[in-house]
């Protein structure tokens, strides 16, 4: 019986295999017998090792899937396996060669072999030529290295495997070297080797002369900051000043029209501030760990200026060195004028290139640097012989500049750009006053008078600084909001007791109005700040600031009376005119978005051929409710009444058919079309 023979377990190693999991003493002649067996296959191997060996490959499986069950028999079958794969692997069969891999990792998830030695022999095998066996290897090294680092960071076995990473970043194999760099970045993200060792490690990757190498390492750097949630409305109140405030406060007075603009306005304010007040949360921040940035993007811009890559791996190394003298405000000179090149309207992924302006500005570079990049944006983009996306890319590039090193920008440039507000094009209109609206709050004095916008408090209050200034105060401003509410407390209570009197003398026990002096009062206390000089108030809150410890209510009044002078006029100063808000109050963080330099407040007009595409896309049901001309039989011919009708009319003008037409009467002409409408209805 034939079936019966594969059931003897010599023969058959899955039964054989399942026995011994279950019982490994009862079978351990038989496992010696299998022992033996593989060890002669190992030296018929070694004599031929780049032929295909199937019962080689079924031994290599079965050992390792009982290995954990005679430790003692196969103590040196890990150690055995990895040299034949160190010694053979190049010319191995490739079957072969993924079956001594999947039997290492079988004996790596028994804890049997050491995941270092297995690691550095798994980055040897990159440099094969098989791309399943890279990928093979790729996903279980990742694992294997988040699997060791699950319970505690290990800090050995990293340090011994980032350190041969980075020889193997420099090997002359290119596709071992980029799957190292996939490894490290793949680490890196899901937070097991988030360290600066890794970080700076994979610097090296930008200065490879290998495209994809390069490439890899750019955008690592480049990855971009998940999108943050917005605020939800229902925080906590002991966070600041809510919403729910600013509401108490403006709805115990009368309900009028003014009132209604003051809290719109006053929202608007708070959720600036929140906005300011938020931490930021860097969820990708390789580039706050590298050890040396100045070295580092000097190094890149020598690679640049001497690059023969594609445009676009240029574009991304311009992206990277913007990035580092922005988030890290570094000097470098060189890079300004470098960029200055491409500030053409014409210059393929422009935007991109303004946006690398935008980002390397920052206040500590000198004024006379950045000048020239914004003289250069103006002269190539913002004149009228340019479309209006064009300039209004350009006045939104100048923005961005400016915003962030606003000594860069001189009072000619900037009130010819504000000239612009009453431009035809909507875009170019917006985008002109968008740049208004940052210099009412920068440096009102550089606008016209007529742009200034009606002055608050706080823009009267706000002091321009030279370059390099900073401005060190020793006092909480705002804290004279404190000492005039206590002085008020005082008030009420003398008030209260005189009221408490009269109110015993009176017999007829009628009801006291309680006034409270929480939020209605807080008007009140603005009025009298507005008639202090601004040197007392300065004094008052350096009293206050060194005489007390400040609770969590005291500073939340604080801010409450400093967004209000961002409402507030000021002194001696009447509504005029409704002040015109901008769209875009956003703080911006450390990076900046192609958004803000590509902001457009009007969709552009649609060409000719996207319409039509538009309007074709529309009908592709139409051909239901058509009437279909089809034949029973495509090839057959047309019908002598369809050749009558296609025939030309000089042939058929001295017809008899012809002729009668004409002289038909009113009466047969109506019984005719009559007819005709009839056979119409019949056909459909």
């Amino acid at each position: 019986m034939p079936g019966r023979q594969s059931n003897k377990l010599p023969n058959n190693l899955p039964q054989l295999q399942n026995l011994i999991k279950r019982d490994p003493q009862s079978y351990v002649d038989e496992f010696l017998q299998q022992h033996r067996h593989y060890q002669s296959n190992v030296e018929i191997f070694k004599l031929q090792p780049d032929k295909a060996n199937r019962e080689l490959a079924e031994l290599l499986m079965f050992l390792s899937q009982v290995a954990h069950c005679y430790t003692q028999q196969l103590s040196t079958f890990p150690r055995q396996l990895s040299e034949l794969l160190m010694s053979y692997h190049s010319v191995m069969d490739p079957d072969l060669r993924m079956t001594f891999c999947k039997a290492l990792v079988l004996l790596r998830n028994k804890d049997l072999i050491d995941p270092t030695g297995l690691l550095e022999l798994f980055f040897e095998l990159l440099r094969c030529h098989d791309k399943l066996l890279r990928k093979t290897l790729y996903t279980h090294i990742v694992t294997d290295i988040k699997n060791i680092n699950a319970k505690h960071k290990n800090n050995k076995v990293n340090t011994t495997l980032q350190n041969f990473m980075y020889t193997m970043l420099r090997d002359s194999n290119p596709i071992a070297a980029k799957i190292s760099l996939d490894v490290m970045v793949e680490l890196y993200k899901r937070n097991i080797w988030n360290d600066t060792k890794t970080v700076n490690v994979i610097t090296t990757a930008c200065f490879c002369k290998v495209t994809k190498i390069l490439v890899g390492g750019l955008k690592f750097f480049l990855g971009k900051d998940e999108d943050e949630k917005d605020d939800s409305d229902s925080e906590s109140e002991n966070e600041g000043t809510s919403a729910r405030d600013l509401m108490m406060r403006y709805s115990t007075g009368k309900k009028t029209t003014k009132n209604k603009k003051k809290l719109e306005k006053a929202m608007k304010v708070l959720k600036k501030h929140k906005r300011k007040k938020k931490p930021e949360v860097f969820n990708f921040s390789a580039i706050h760990l590298i050890h040396d940035p100045q070295d580092f993007s000097e190094k890149l811009l020598k690679q640049l200026e001497s690059s023969k890559e594609r445009f676009e791996v240029k574009i991304m190394m311009m992206e990277l060195i913007s990035r580092l003298v922005g988030i890290h405000e570094l000097f470098l000179f060189n890079f300004y004028p470098f960029l200055q090149r491409f500030l053409q309207p014409h210059q393929r992924e422009v935007t991109k290139i303004l946006l690398c302006a935008a980002q390397a500005s920052h206040q500590l570079v000198p004024p006379e640097v950045i000048e020239p990049v914004i003289m250069t944006i103006a002269n190539n983009f913002v004149t009228d012989r340019n479309s209006g996306e064009v300039m209004t890319v350009g006045i939104n590039a100048i923005k961005e500049v400016a915003g962030r090193c606003p000594l860069a920008i001189n009072e000619d440039l900037l009130q010819d750009l504000a000239q612009y507000k009453t431009h035809k094009d909507k875009n170019v209109m917006m985008s002109a006053r968008g740049l208004i609206q940052l210099f009412r709050n920068l440096n009102p004095q550089l606008l016209h008078k007529k742009d200034r916008g009606r002055p608050t408090e706080a823009s009267t209050e706000a002091k321009i600084k030279g370059y390099g200034e900073l401005e060190a105060k020793d006092y909480i401003p705002g804290a004279e909001v404190l000492e005039e509410e206590e002085e008020n407390k005082k008030e009420e209570d003398e008030d209260g007791w005189e009221s408490a009197s009269i109110s015993d003398e009176d017999e007829d026990g009628e009801w006291v109005d309680v006034h409270h002096s929480s939020d209605e009062d807080a008007g009140e206390v603005a009025e009298k700040l507005h008639s202090i000089p601004a040197e007392e108030r300065k004094a008052k809150a350096a009293a206050v600031s060194g005489s007390r410890l400040l609770t969590q209510d005291d500073f939340k009044k604080i801010r409450l009376a400093q967004m209000a002078k961002e409402v507030n006029a000021a002194p001696g100063k009447a509504e005029k005119r409704k002040l015109e808000e901008s769209d875009n109050e956003e703080e911006k963080g450390e990076l900046l978005s192609l958004r803000d330099i590509e902001r457009l407040h009007k969709k552009p007009k649609s060409d000719k051929e996207t319409r039509l595409a538009t309007a074709l896309a529309g009908r592709t049901d139409r051909k239901e409710f058509v009437r279909k001309h089809t034949k029973l039989n495509p090839h057959a011919s047309t019908s002598n009444k369809e050749k009558r009708r296609k025939k030309n009319f000089m042939m058929m003008r001295y017809s008899q058919n012809v002729r009668t037409k004409a002289k038909r009467s009113f009466r047969e002409k109506q019984m005719a079309l009559q007819a005709a409408l009839l056979r119409k209805k019949k056909q459909h």
